[in-house]
């Protein structure tokens, strides 16, 4: 058995098998927070040029064929729609050595598929999710067979350049995906409920959108840094016979909480309805 060769962490190169906007989202971090270099960083553009021009504007090498882009890389990210992933994998497979670090983003597509696809376990699955476009994405891991923990290390620091990440067993990802995955959407809703409910009690559209979107990004900010159990925070902000019970009496008439929960559990079921089509 030929031995693997460890990927060198201060000198890997890094490629993009597919050039969409998560790809340019997650190189655009990897550069801007120093964890690589531009010329280390490599994707391919096949039918439409204007993909690439984010790419190039980073320096970041630009091939025509993504046989180009396995030769030059050490560490693989497979970000490719969930349906095209196969025949990407099996497309490169003759270039894909167990030297070669790989990595999926695609939803849905179980590491013992990848595994098979590749001919061999040195596979990493990652969730991320859309607010990798401004370096707050909530990414999780998790690591194929043949996967060391200095590989789990390494895409780590990757996906660490565009927000936070966890490692987590596989069988979770289809919770993780009802959570993470979609939940970006459910919070999209609640800002413009927010700001729809701001109109509604007169206060100008901009001026609306603008409280509201800045309320539920500082809320969350007090809740990953302040410690505190987001009940508590809620009690905080909680007057006895106030203006702030009042509304969560509202909400909880309407089955606020259990509507969220819901929603979760609904969109992880069809994360697993869409894994075993």
């Amino acid at each position: 058995m030929v031995a693997v060769q460890p990927t060198q962490t201060d000198s890997f190169r890094l490629g993009f098998i597919g050039a969409g906007k998560m790809a340019e989202s997650i190189a655009r971090g990897v550069v801007q927070s120093g964890v690589l270099p531009p010329e280390r960083i490599s994707t391919a553009i096949h039918s439409n040029p204007d993909r690439g021009l984010g790419f190039k504007s980073l320096g970041i090498t630009v091939y025509d064929h993504n046989d180009d882009v396995v030769d030059a890389s050490d560490v693989i990210i497979f970000s490719v729609k969930p349906q095209v992933v196969k025949n990407a994998v099996l497309q490169l497979k003759p270039l894909l050595s167990t030297n070669k670090l790989l990595v999926s983003i695609a939803a849905g597509v179980k590491l013992k598929d990848l595994e098979e696809w590749a001919g061999h376990g040195r596979f990493i699955r990652v969730m991320p999710n859309t607010p990798s476009a401004v370096g707050m994405a909530a990414s999780v891991m998790s690591l194929g067979g043949s996967a060391r923990e200095q590989d789990g290390e390494l895409v780590g620091k990757l996906f660490g350049s565009v927000g936070k990440f966890w490692k987590a067993d596989e069988k979770l990802f289809d919770a993780v995906t009802g959570l993470s995955g979609s939940g970006p959407a459910y919070v999209y809703l609640a800002i413009e409920a927010l700001a729809d409910g701001g109109v509604a009690a007169g206060l100008p559209r901009d001026l609306a959108l603008g409280l509201a979107s800045q309320t539920v990004l500082g809320a969350a900010s007090m809740a990953v840094q302040s410690g505190k159990h987001p009940g508590q925070l809620k009690d905080d902000v909680t007057s006895p016979g106030g203006t702030t019970i009042t509304g969560i009496h509202e909400l909880e008439k309407s089955g606020f909480r259990g509507t969220l929960m819901d929603a979760v559990v609904a969109a992880a079921n069809r994360s697993l309805e869409l894994s075993k089509i």
